[in-house]
């Protein structure tokens, strides 16, 4: 019985998405924290004959985020430069865009992820499924916020030039950051909803994609771990299986995201670890991206589900993937092996 089937559970657990206090990272602010301190440790490092990446390590993946943003003010106003210029001067890399995931603010660092995914030869759309349907609203607003600071641009419009058809319908639904948030259950809605879906889908030969757009992408998470219920009762499938059974391409892995989100944020960003590293080569940028994305809000929690998943620990499968100076900050994110 896989960890998607079992919707016993869902209805008391809590979500990611809606959980306001980050408890469940492995990153925290530091104790007595002094952020002159830190600069000149990173200066030594950095403007000294050869890089000493140790130190860099030490001092980045063992401060909080706002700390980080600390340390860089102070740093430009001992140095009169950027740190993260310096960073991208002394590093390369992997290890160097870790460094500068590392420095970068939340909202700002998925804002460069969203415009790396939209621009270039070809969009990376498994990169918009991730952030879109893992993110809850206020990292979404945060996140458009800093597009708009950024590019000028607002981020809906720039992903509507880039992408098309039912999956960009569901992406724009997602990215406007509007999903309900109460927290009522209505059941028979969720049951009336559970039956649209049916319905839509496995009763009718063509599958209607707008009815699971529209519930998927609106309806609160409790609203919509009721329906997972109610769906179950009526077609004996889960509504994963339905989908991945009626629809493919890029529509599919959102929605199959979607509801693996609704379900279980940790396991999901779990399982796309797990892929970023098996097979052929590595996708440090997506190894990156998790952990630090979520080292201060629920990497805890993602290297339990980690564990469950797939036998072995999150940390053991990067001691084995990830080598150099890359692979030792990734293990100081990930926190001690399980």
């Amino acid at each position: 019985m896989s960890v998607w089937d079992d919707l016993d559970l869902l209805l008391d657990s809590p979500s990611s998405l809606t959980v306001t206090s980050n408890t469940k990272g492995t990153v925290k602010d530091k104790a007595n924290f002094k952020a002159e301190e830190d600069v000149s440790a990173l200066r030594k490092a950095i403007e000294g004959i050869g890089t000493t990446e140790k130190t860099l390590i030490e001092v980045l993946t063992q401060r909080s985020n706002a700390q980080r943003q600390l340390i860089a003010k102070a740093y430009e106003k001992a140095t009169g430069r950027k740190l993260v210029d310096d960073l991208e001067g002394d590093t390369h890399g992997d290890f160097e865009d870790l460094l500068v995931a590392l420095v970068t603010p939340p909202a700002v660092y998925d804002c460069h992820e969203v415009i790396k995914a939209i621009k270039g030869a070809g969009t990376t759309e498994s990169t918009l499924t991730e952030i879109f349907a893992s993110r809850s609203n206020r990292q979404i607003k945060a996140l458009s916020e800093a597009y708009l600071a950024e590019t000028g641009k607002s981020m809906i419009h720039d992903l509507q030039s880039e992408v098309s058809g039912d999956y960009g319908k569901a992406l724009f639904i997602l990215a406007e950051g509007k999903r309900d948030e109460s927290t009522n259950v209505d059941a028979a809605k969720a049951k009336a909803d559970a039956k649209a879906l049916y319905e839509a889908g496995e009763k009718k030969w063509g599958t209607d994609e707008a009815k699971f757009i529209d519930i998927l992408c609106h309806r609160s998470i409790p609203q919509l771990r009721q329906t997972l219920v109610e769906y179950k009762a009526i077609s004996k499938k889960t509504l994963q299986d339905s989908i991945e059974s009626e629809m493919s391409g890029n529509l599919e892995k959102l929605l199959v995201a979607v509801v693996k989100c609704v379900k279980n944020v940790p396991a999901y960003l779990a399982e796309r670890l797990f892929k970023s590293m098996k097979g052929l080569g590595t996708t440090e940028s997506t190894l990156t991206r998790i952990l630090v994305g979520r080292s201060e809000i629920d990497l805890l929690d993602i290297r339990t589900e980690y564990k469950k998943l797939f036998g072995f620990s999150l940390y053991s499968q990067l001691e084995s993937e990830v080598s150099g100076s890359y692979g030792n900050a990734l293990k100081h994110l990930c926190g001690q092996d399980d």
